[in-house]
């Protein structure tokens, strides 16, 4: 879906009206019918009823718009703040975010290059395991992280967007013929443990000590990336939750539904944080 694409699909779900959307789009009526139609046939279903007195959102355009609506308009929003703070300038903006996040952002950041092409956009990948290092020794200027976050030397920006999290097991794992999984069933079975400087309140909101019920939540294999986290999953000896993005990177392993807390993502600055500028 091109950014165009999303404008057009969230200035409809606001007026409810082709008419009055084309008019803030300064498009013709025809354009945004056109772009509506393209991105249901991309998607593979509706977006919007239509009848000769109403348009509304369907179910699943509801979804969208409340996936792509809060992030989008804040994210614009800080963009637009940094042009008029920094306007004419040129330079670099590093951006860090957990393994497959950056996916979740990728309309904001051809946005931003789209209004700033004389500024370079670098993206950073940031551990789990080290979720605040690349902020505080300066390798990213914008880390893209889990919330809650509790540290008074970084700024804790708006949350962007949140994801469902999943238990990934092993396809061999006793828990793999389950249609659903409660958290209550962590307490049969080992977790990942992370190896690292996370803080552990970070890691308690992610995959907690305790089951519902009060039983111990037992540490296994640790490890410092998803990629090592995966692998020990997929060898069996370890479950864990995870991102449903993360779920669906190609990996080896079976995703259940599990009904704990979703996963909340914020924009966090590094103190001080600016583009480098070439002197």
């Amino acid at each position: 879906m091109e950014l165009r694409d999303i404008e057009t699909f969230l200035t409809l779900a606001d007026e409810l009206h082709f008419g009055r959307t084309a008019e803030r789009l300064h498009v013709s009526q025809a354009r945004v019918s056109q772009s509506i139609k393209h991105q249901e046939r991309r998607i593979g279903a509706a977006l919007f009823e239509r009848t000769s007195r109403s348009v509304r959102l369907t179910a699943l355009g509801e979804r969208l718009r409340d996936r792509l609506d809060a992030g989008y308009r804040e994210i614009t929003a800080g963009i637009d703040e940094a042009t008029a703070a920094a306007r004419g300038q040129v330079g670099t903006l590093t951006i860090g975010t957990f393994d497959t996040h950056h996916r979740e952002i990728a309309a904001v950041i051809d946005l931003f290059r789209q209004r700033h092409p004389r500024c370079e956009l670098r993206m950073r990948e940031i551990l789990p395991s080290d979720p605040f290092g690349g902020l505080r020794a300066g390798r990213v200027d914008i880390g893209l992280l889990w919330m809650p976050i509790r540290e008074p030397d970084l700024t804790v920006g708006p949350e962007l967007y949140t994801e469902r999290l999943v238990l990934a097991v092993s396809s061999a794992h006793p828990l793999a013929g389950r249609d659903r999984v409660e958290m209550e069933d962590l307490g049969d079975h080992p977790v990942v443990d992370l190896e690292g400087p996370v803080p552990a309140y970070v890691w308690q909101a992610h995959t907690p000590a305790m089951t519902p019920s009060g039983r111990p939540i037992r540490r296994g294999t640790t490890a410092a990336t998803l990629e090592e986290a995966l692998t020990a999953i997929g060898a069996g000896s370890v479950v864990s939750p995870v991102g449903s993005y993360a779920a669906a990177s190609g990996n080896v392993v079976t995703s259940h539904s599990c009904p704990s807390p979703t996963a909340r993502s914020c924009s966090t600055p590094r103190s001080g944080a600016a583009p480098q500028r070439p002197h």
